[in-house]
């Protein structure tokens, strides 16, 4: 009896011990609202409703805002869906998307300043949920996870998350052919105990697996096809995760459900594969003379002067490398992003940066010799002639400085749109495209309006603003991303022709143009596979050649650039590419990584130079 006794009340303990752990738990829900897109009075109301119907809900403890906030990634939306999401009653988390990181006037600078960063991570009821930005940043190519959030993710798992139940928040999914390296992202997180992730971009109900880990990406906030506007609702329980479909004056509808005790993928192990570098093994001749990896993105091309390169980061760290060999020499920090390409001018380095400053630093020692302090964003490359250096940005204005003083040579206050491109400096004129539709062409002495060319589709989108232009001196070209290449008159403005229409249907042309250097040939980077080569031709476009490299879809912003009979490419996927500028003959290709690599810097028989998002430096260099 005695024993049957102990044996009840250890049974009857550990049923209570078992009813309180149960009762421990604690059943939550929350919102998602993601591609919001403010656009219009339109898209402002749907907004509306959405936060009106959450406040009324009195059972949602929180609202995850999970990307593409604004249409275009100007200020004055994202100030004024910053205003509206204040109206929640209840604490809400925003990540950015590719509309606020492509486009963006800040260079993120203001969506950082409104929503505290670009970074989620906060625990609920016992769940830890993470987020990231997922970009890409500034020109059209894959999305990506910068090397510095990378870092982050895994820090603020491992110290934070350990040992608790995971949700993971994007915008893109962590998936190839989405995010250049979901891989780092996956392999990171894997490891500990994701339930799932939710994101959005794709404007629908879909379920996925990044690795195997389970995933969601739900609707837009924009009306679907039933006219009603909406968004997702999460129940989190002890076994399960339900996801529902909630629509402006509807019930939610639940759609899809995740375990939140069965694992469903390997934590040790990459259930997808990992980026193909065969590439390197058929042109072996190609060799990494020397690479750094810096770990912090780099959004600019190197400046080269001499046997120096000089390069800035996300960070605003602005160094010089010995190009022989890689080595260091010296390293300034600045505050805000260097974004554009730095020139080096009169034995000073010349770069704009987000933190609202034109710069210039000692090329010898990195010492800061002047700056100009602008009202917005500096993001566009500095272009030169002789003393002058010409540099527009986000304020609306060109400006010409003197590159020994930083004094105003003139400034141009007549720019609509924002600036991210290298001008053309050539025949007494400044020529550059802006995020406004429009090409300028300024008088180079007085800076004033000669004439101005204006694309004729109305939606910002599709402005020649990424290109740099050339000119062969008596037409100026531009390609844009409605898929055209157009010429125009280089001393009136007047458009001389306009063309979709190459030999390769499948091919068109978006933002990546380059000239050889006896300007007789333009050569662009198409949407699929090949480079085409067309006469600089002002009377009719004539196509020279196309070749076919092989590098599948591609819709990355990088120019291409020519040096002793060579044309040079890059691409969003850590491609860099040779092919003889006369007869387009394909001499190598070369793969670097796995993400967007910047204009490459070709230096002739010294090799070519590069950088990557993902924050390497290499010098690649054919071996014979």
């Amino acid at each position: 009896m005695f024993r049957m006794t102990i044996k009840k009340c250890v049974a009857c303990a550990f049923v209570m011990w078992h009813c309180m752990a149960v009762s421990a738990w604690e059943n939550f829900k929350f919102a998602q609202i993601t591609d919001i897109h403010i656009s219009s009075d339109a898209t402002k109301m749907y907004l509306q409703q959405s936060i009106d119907q959450i406040n009324a809900d009195n059972t949602v403890d929180f609202i995850l805002v999970t990307g593409d906030l604004t249409d275009n990634g100007d200020n004055a939306s994202l100030e004024w869906i910053s205003n509206e999401l204040k109206k929640f009653n209840k604490p809400y988390y925003v990540l950015s998307g590719n509309h606020e990181t492509t486009w963006t006037e800040s260079g993120m600078e203001t969506f950082n300043r409104l929503f505290d960063g670009d970074r989620i991570a906060f625990e609920h009821k016992g769940i830890y949920f993470i987020g990231f930005n997922t970009g890409p940043f500034v020109r059209m190519a894959y999305g990506h996870v910068a090397p510095q959030d990378l870092s982050w993710l895994g820090e603020e798992i491992r110290t934070k998350a350990q040992g608790k139940k995971v949700i993971v928040v994007t915008h893109y999914p962590l998936m190839e052919g989405d995010v250049d390296n979901w891989y780092q992202a996956t392999d990171s997180i894997r490891q500990y105990s994701p339930v799932c992730m939710i994101g959005g971009h794709y404007h629908k109900n879909l379920c996925h697996r990044y690795d195997g880990i389970p995933a969601v990406l739900t609707r837009s906030n924009l009306r679907d096809a039933s006219g009603k506007a909406g968004y997702s609702e999460f129940v989190v329980r002890q076994d399960s995760i339900l996801v529902y479909e909630r629509k402006i004056g509807e019930a939610p509808r639940q759609w899809a459900g995740f375990s939140m005790t069965k694992q469903e993928y390997d934590p040790k192990g990459h259930a997808d594969k990992y980026p193909d570098y065969s590439i390197n093994k058929k042109y072996g001749n190609v060799k990494e003379i020397w690479r750094k990896d810096t770990g912090v993105s780099i959004y600019c091309s190197p400046a080269v002067s001499g046997k120096y390169a000089y390069v800035g980061n996300n960070e605003g760290i602005v160094k010089c490398y010995d190009v022989t060999d890689g080595k260091e020499i010296w390293s300034t920090q600045l505050k805000g992003k260097i974004v554009g390409n730095p020139a080096v001018v009169k034995g000073n380095v010349i770069m704009g940066s987000t933190d609202h400053n034109i710069y210039a630093l000692d090329a010898k020692t990195g010492v800061l010799q002047w700056k100009v302090a602008t009202d917005e964003a500096q993001m566009g490359s500095v272009a030169s002639w002789k003393n002058t250096v010409y540099i527009a940005g986000s304020d609306h204005k060109m400006r010409a400085l003197d590159a020994r003083t930083g004094k105003e040579v003139w400034t141009f206050n007549g720019v609509e749109g924002y600036v991210v491109t290298l001008p053309l400096v050539t025949d007494g004129k400044v020529i550059f495209g802006a995020w406004d539709n429009t090409v300028y062409a300024l008088n180079q002495k007085t800076g004033e309006l000669v004439w101005k060319w204006i694309h004729r589709k109305g939606s910002m989108h599709y402005s020649a603003a990424g290109v740099w232009p050339v000119s062969d001196g008596k037409a100026v070209y531009v390609v844009d991303p409605e898929r055209a290449m157009t010429a125009i008159d280089l001393k009136t403005g007047k458009e001389l022709w306009r063309t979709k229409q190459w030999k390769n249907r499948a091919s068109k042309v978006r933002e990546s143009l380059g000239m050889s250097k006896d300007k007789k040939r333009l050569y662009a980077k198409t949407m699929q596979d090949s480079i085409l080569c067309y006469e600089a031709n002002p009377e009719r476009p004539v196509e020279v050649w196309g070749c076919n490299a092989g590098f599948g879809y591609e819709h990355a912003t990088t120019m291409l650039r020519e040096k002793d009979g060579i044309v040079y490419s890059s691409t969003k996927d850590g491609l860099v590419i040779a092919i003889e500028g006369k007869t387009g003959k394909l001499l190598w290709e070369h793969k670097v990584g796995n993400s967007f690599i910047n204009t490459v810097v070709p230096l002739g028989k010294r090799g070519v130079l590069m950088t990557e998002t993902s924050g390497e430096i290499a010098l690649l260099k054919p071996i014979k």
